[in-house]
């Protein structure tokens, strides 16, 4: 094969993969893990049922990537949340930031369905759920806390224990609208302004406990 034909060909397996992948998180959301065949998987991607075992083992291996790939919307929010409170000009206005940034995140549609999944499958695949949330959740609060440990430093926190304080500001921002929407279904999601509410309130709590102006 030349250098061109390898990389037709590697082009060509990376667009299965992602086919097989996309077909697995619609059947799986619509029929569940039971429910889901890789015969149907293969039939959802338009690919052969040897091409969907040439690229995932079995159908455990296939459930654990679809739920794994949540952990990129965490490295996004990672992101923003270093760039907000890297320098914050306005603290406040920066934590109100990345709160409704946290929830933008974690109320989305699909997210909140796999999060469902997941909890579903919870007995069946404990490991996964672990290493899930070892990569998101934990990953999301380690990096907060990194960040109010620096503010704290500058004297712009009052924080004695960050990680405790970063689980607490996950807590005040998240729990009144993602615990709802986790057991509700999708059409208990408030709207924008209402999640925006939400966050801004939830900093305001925050702030009234760890501010250093307090």
């Amino acid at each position: 094969m030349t250098p061109t034909m390898i990389d037709q060909e590697t082009g060509r397996t990376a667009r299965k993969r992602t086919a097989i992948i996309e077909a697995a998180t619609e059947l799986f959301l619509m029929q569940g893990y039971e429910g889901t065949s890789m015969d149907q998987v293969a039939a959802q991607a338009a690919v052969s049922k040897q091409t969907v075992y040439k690229q995932f083992a079995d159908k455990d291996s296939l459930f654990a990537e679809v739920i794994l790939g949540l952990s990129g919307t965490a490295e996004a929010f990672i992101d923003a949340v270093s760039e907000l409170l890297g320098n914050p000009k306005d603290l406040e206005r920066a934590l109100k930031q990345l709160a409704r940034r946290y929830l933008q995140t974690l109320m989305q549609p699909r997210v909140l369905q796999l999060r469902r999944l997941l909890i579903g499958q919870a007995g069946r695949f404990p490991e996964l759920g672990a290493t899930y949330y070892e990569r998101v959740p934990e990953r999301t609060v380690t990096a907060i806390a990194t960040c109010f440990e620096q503010l704290s430093a500058r004297g712009l926190l009052r924080v004695p224990d960050a990680i405790l304080a970063a689980r607490q500001f996950a807590v005040l921002v998240l729990f009144i609208p993602l615990d709802k929407a986790l057991i509700c279904g999708d059409n208990a999601r408030p709207s924008a302004s209402a999640l925006d509410r939400l966050a801004d309130a939830g900093v305001d709590v925050f702030l009234a406990a760890y501010s250093s102006r307090g």
